[in-house]
């Protein structure tokens, strides 16, 4: 299969030339000495709300050939847990191809092979032009998840982790996620740095509670919980926040903002 994008021109620029510079505004071209990471907590909001905490923090790491992006189901079609594990993205910046061979090392029972939750889904399609910015031979293997309890979250994790240790090569994880949504600044800035702290603790269990407890909306909330239970998996020991902000940044209204957090994971 090929999937065509669906938010080009909507979210990020859909003519590869405009995107390019968009992009090479937004990505710092002196960052500090790069991390070999394990994941990175990324916003899919259109760019020119959460477009620069994205580049900051994939500018923070060494983006590998591979990578494995995981995003929310915002429109309910397809499996709980969708794999897509054949074909190739087309993307404004050029065809991204998805790792048939690490995508069908991913197995568990909770983990199904569906296209259908891709085909309208933006939350990875947002990351990936600048996954191609910082990585010319690009391939990807995305998944996306709706709202599943935490022990198929446990599950999920360490199924992409088995996979990433029987790869043998370097994976990247990232987790697409916006944080509170449409609340004023002081309350969604208050809830998301509750679920932060838990993100910078290495803490899933504890993000996961927090959340659906406090009743966040924070989008990627699955995502970011599976990411997390992968790279403690894989021997991660330090999450680094590298930026925090809201939409009110860019709008200017401060009622009703959505928050945007960037971290890395190593």
């Amino acid at each position: 299969m090929r999937r065509s994008p669906v938010v080009a021109n909507q979210f990020y620029p859909g003519d590869p030339l405009i995107l390019k510079n968009a992009l090479a505004d937004l990505i710092p071209q002196e960052a500090a000495a790069k991390k070999n990471a394990l994941a990175v907590i990324a916003p899919h909001a259109g760019y020119i709300y959460s477009g620069a905490v994205a580049g900051e923090t994939f500018a923070a790491v060494n983006v590998p050939e591979d990578v494995i992006i995981l995003g929310p189901n915002h429109h309910g079609h397809g499996a709980p847990i969708a794999l897509m594990a054949e074909g190739d993205w087309d993307m404004p910046l050029g065809r991204v191809p998805i790792n048939s061979e690490l995508a069908n090392l991913i197995t568990d029972p909770v983990i199904d092979r569906d296209e259908l939750a891709h085909r309208f889904e933006h939350s990875l399609e947002v990351q990936v032009p600048f996954l191609q910015m910082l990585q010319k031979n690009l391939s990807i293997v995305p998944l996306v998840i709706s709202h599943v309890p935490y022990s198929h979250c446990q599950a999920a994790g360490k199924a992409i982790a088995k996979a990433i240790k029987q790869y043998q090569k370097a994976v990247l994880l990232v987790a697409s996620t916006d944080m509170t949504h449409y609340e004023p600044r002081f309350s969604a800035s208050q809830k998301d740095h509750l679920a932060l702290e838990h993100v910078k603790n290495l803490d899933p269990r504890g993000l996961y509670d927090t959340v659906l407890g406090q009743r966040i909306s924070m989008c990627g909330i699955m995502p970011t919980t599976i990411v997390l239970l992968a790279a403690l998996e894989l021997g991660a020991r330090h999450a680094q926040l590298i930026r925090y902000t809201d939409s009110g940044e860019t709008s200017g209204d401060t009622d009703h903002v959505v928050g945007y957090a960037g971290l890395v994971v190593y």
